[in-house]
């Protein structure tokens, strides 16, 4: 499996360890990003589509790809960028899961939950798809996209459940946040919040006080939680308390 770094947030200093998402190439052999031991993690404030991009060669196959960069959602609200080792794309042999991964799954404890399948994200359309599919697997049932997202700012709707998804380059700012804890209560509904680009400090501080989940995602869909509120809601799912 991918090794783990230490990671330093450049906003609030604190210490997190991670390791590299592992994704299946074509050919079917499991590849990981080779993190830069020592590099200097960067701050995302403006996202670039284009700058959000890797480039790989499967050493099994020889097929190259674009894979997501390697990003880190910090409990201060702050997405992380880590540094590629761009030396060891260039050996990736050195990288890959080793084959005794290879040959089937290792036995895993008991799960109320089967892993959960992430959608890449290339585009805002992906990001709203992503969060649909990760309230699904939470348990959530109907979940769809809402037909009236312009009259009050909800994404996604299911049964006892409404979302805001927010596919922009900027934290997202604490009107959003307020919009959809109104909404909760106005639908007697369970809430929650997914950011690409993570959230505004005062708009985290208001979160944690209302109790609404809030998510950040990396482009390779997997949405992680970033307050109590969210931690909460991945215990519990549909029987979490709006």
């Amino acid at each position: 499996m991918a090794e783990s770094v230490p990671v330093r947030c450049p906003a609030c200093r604190r210490e997190h360890t991670y390791t590299a998402p592992t994704f299946p190439c074509a050919c079917g052999t499991p590849l990981a990003l080779p993190i830069l031991r020592g590099g200097i993690p960067l701050q995302i404030r403006h996202r670039s589509w284009d700058d959000s991009w890797v480039g790989m060669r499967c050493p099994d196959c020889g097929r190259a790809d674009q894979w997501p960069q390697p990003e880190l959602g910090c409990d201060c609200g702050a997405v992380i960028r880590l540094p590629v080792d761009t030396r060891a794309l260039q050996t990736p042999e050195r990288h890959p899961v080793p084959p005794a991964h290879r040959a089937g799954p290792e036995p895993a404890a008991p799960s109320p939950r089967p892993p959960f399948r992430p959608v890449t994200i290339r585009t805002a359309r992906d990001a709203v798809t992503a969060a649909a599919q990760y309230l699904k697997w939470l348990g959530f049932g109907g979940v769809r996209i809402a037909a009236d997202r312009a009259a009050n700012g909800i994404d996604l709707r299911g049964d006892d459940v409404v979302a805001q998804v927010d596919p922009t380059t900027r934290p997202t700012p604490l009107r959003d946040i307020e919009t959809l804890w109104l909404n909760c209560l106005n639908e007697d509904a369970t809430g929650a919040f997914f950011s690409l680009a993570g959230y505004a400090h005062d708009a985290r501080l208001r979160a944690d006080r209302l109790g609404v989940p809030l998510f950040v995602m990396d482009l390779t869909g997997t949405p992680q939680p970033v307050n109590d509120a969210a931690d909460v809601l991945i215990r519990t799912g549909p029987h979490a308390t709006p």
